[in-house]
C-alpha cells in the first residue's frame, strides 16, 4: 500500500441502489487500499433467516439483520485497521441504523404488496414505541463509533431509479428519506460528506483526486475486475436465496402478513 493511503479510513456513503459496491470495490482495487470483508446483507439473510425474502421479515428479524450487519462491519474494520491500518467501506455502520429509522416512518416493510404494509401498520402500532426506542439507543452506539472511526465520506446521491433486481425491498420514497438522513447524520456528528456524482470511471478519478490516493491500477481494469468480482458473488448469493426459498402457504402468508 502507498503511503498516501495510510491512515485513510475512507466511507463510500449513499442508500440502497446508488452504486456503492461497485464504486468502492473499483477504487479498493485501483488503489490498494483494502475494502472491508463484512458480509452483505444478502449473505447474512441466508444465513439467520433461510428461505426468507426481506420484503416478507418483521421489524424482530429487521433487528436482528441490522445488528448482526453491525456486528460484521466492527470487525471487518477493526482487523484492516490492525493489519493495514486503513481501509475502504462500502457503507457505514450508520446505514442499517437509518434504513430502521426510515421503516419506522414509511412502514416495515416498503416494498412489499400494500396488504401486506397495512397489516404491518395496524399490527406493529403498539409496539412502534419499544422499537422506536431500540433505535435510539442503537443510535447512539454507531454514531460514536462512526465519529471515532471514520476520517472522510464520499456520498453517492440517487442519480437513476433503483435497480429491479429484486433484492431492495424499498420503495422510491424510502430511498430518498434515507439519503437524506444518512447525510445529516453524518453532518450531526462532524462530517462534511463529499458529494460524488457520474459515472463509476468519473466517481474514481474523482474521489482519488480529492483524497489524493495513489493508483496502482488503471482506473478502466479495476472497474471490469470490480464488476466481475460483484457479479459472481451476487449470482452465488441470488442462487443460494433460490434454493433456500419456499412458497409459502396461505396459512403461512397470513402469519407473515400478522407478524410484526
Amino acid at each position: 500500500m502507498t503511503s498516501l493511503g495510510k491512515n485513510k479510513r475512507i466511507v463510500i456513503s449513499g442508500t440502497y441502489s446508488t452504486g456503492k459496491t461497485t464504486t468502492t470495490t473499483a477504487l479498493s482495487i485501483a488503489t490498494g487500499i483494502p475494502m472491508i470483508n463484512a458480509l452483505s446483507a444478502r449473505e447474512i439473510l441466508t444465513d439467520l433467516y433461510p428461505g426468507r425474502r426481506f420484503q416478507d421479515m418483521t421489524a424482530t428479524e429487521l433487528m436482528a439483520l441490522g445488528l448482526k450487519r453491525f456486528e460484521e462491519r466492527i470487525r471487518a474494520e477493526e482487523q484492516a485497521l490492525s493489519q493495514y491500518g486503513s481501509f475502504i467501506s462500502d457503507g457505514s455502520v450508520l446505514n442499517e441504523w437509518i434504513y430502521g429509522t426510515v421503516r419506522m416512518k414509511v412502514g416495515i416493510n416498503p416494498g412489499s404488496t400494500l396488504p401486506h404494509r397495512i397489516s404491518k401498520k395496524i399490527i406493529g402500532f403498539t409496539s412502534k414505541p419499544f422499537v422506536n426506542k431500540y433505535l435510539e439507543s442503537y443510535g447512539v452506539v454507531v454514531n460514536k463509533h462512526a465519529k471515532k472511526w471514520y476520517t472522510d465520506i464520499i456520498h453517492l446521491p440517487i442519480e437513476f431509479q433503483m435497480n429491479p433486481d429484486g433484492h431492495r425491498p424499498v420503495s422510491e420514497k424510502y430511498r430518498k428519506l434515507s439519503d437524506q438522513e444518512i447525510v445529516n447524520s453524518f453532518k450531526d456528528i462532524g462530517f462534511s460528506p463529499y458529494y460524488v456524482k457520474g459515472s463509476i470511471s468519473n466517481r474514481l478519478e474523482t474521489i482519488i483526486n480529492y483524497l489524493e490516493l495513489t493508483k496502482i491500477m488503471s482506473i478502466d481494469n479495476a472497474i471490469t475486475l470490480a464488476q466481475q468480482k460483484i457479479k459472481e458473488n451476487r449470482e452465488m448469493v441470488s442462487q443460494r436465496i433460490i434454493e433456500q426459498y419456499h412458497e409459502p402457504t396461505l396459512k403461512e402468508k397470513i402469519k407473515l402478513m400478522t407478524k410484526y
